[in-house]
């Protein structure tokens, strides 16, 4: 019970203060920028890395979760939960901020800018790197250090960075479900639950490969 909870606090965490960084940036005329959006992300998944990584392991994403199943590093019978857990912390989220901010068309839904197939292949590729540097960094002597979070915190950042504007740099389902689905916005929605699966599922495979004493 309490990894559920540690996953369903840190996703809360993570839509909260990532889509309300969104939000704000919008209501206030753009004072915190896209490059303060992407920082945003980045910190706060380096933060719930360090606060709850050794309760749950701070997955905070319906695709790592599976990708760790997949990669035999977490049991398929506590798949379930963890999902469950991580979507109803972004729905807590974007609820609160559905209160907070009522006149916010899209609560920081991501919708793509251009066509469906481009974000579509995106979130793939953004994904694919995500989970293999979850992988990498969270095996082996390097789990103990400080380099998981540092290192997933700076890749989910630097990918907010180049592709948000293009594609919303989703890489996770929980984070784009709740707020498409609060705000009403879900014609795209299909683009960021299918597309993170694929990437993360891809990404397993590959990491084995180059990393095989670790798989």
């Amino acid at each position: 019970m309490n990894r559920l909870l540690a996953e369903a606090i840190g996703t809360f965490c993570l839509v909260f203060a990532g889509t309300g960084a969104i939000i704000v940036n919008q209501t206030t005329g753009g004072t915190i920028t896209h490059v303060g959006v992407a920082l945003t992300f980045g910190l706060v998944v380096m933060a719930m890395i360090y606060a709850l990584g050794d309760v749950s392991g701070a997955h905070l994403n319906p695709a790592v979760s599976v990708g760790f199943v997949l990669a035999r590093r977490f049991p398929a019978r506590e798949l379930p939960g963890y999902v469950a857990a991580q979507v109803a912390g972004a729905f807590a989220a974007s609820g609160l901020l559905r209160i907070l901010f009522p006149t916010s068309e899209t609560l920081g839904a991501t919708i793509p800018s251009g066509s469906a197939w481009q974000s579509l292949v995106l979130e793939v590729v953004l994904t694919f790197i995500l989970m293999l540097v979850i992988l990498s960094v969270s095996s082996g002597p390097k789990e103990k250090g400080i380099m998981a979070g540092i290192a997933v915190g700076g890749v989910v950042g630097l990918e907010a960075m180049f592709a948000g504007p293009i594609c919303g740099a989703s890489m996770n389902p929980a984070r784009s479900l709740a707020p498409a689905a609060v705000s009403g916005h879900i014609g795209a929605l299909w683009v960021y639950l299918v597309a993170p699966m694929a990437g993360a599922m891809l990404a397993v495979p590959v990491w084995a490969k180059i990393q095989p004493r670790r798989a």
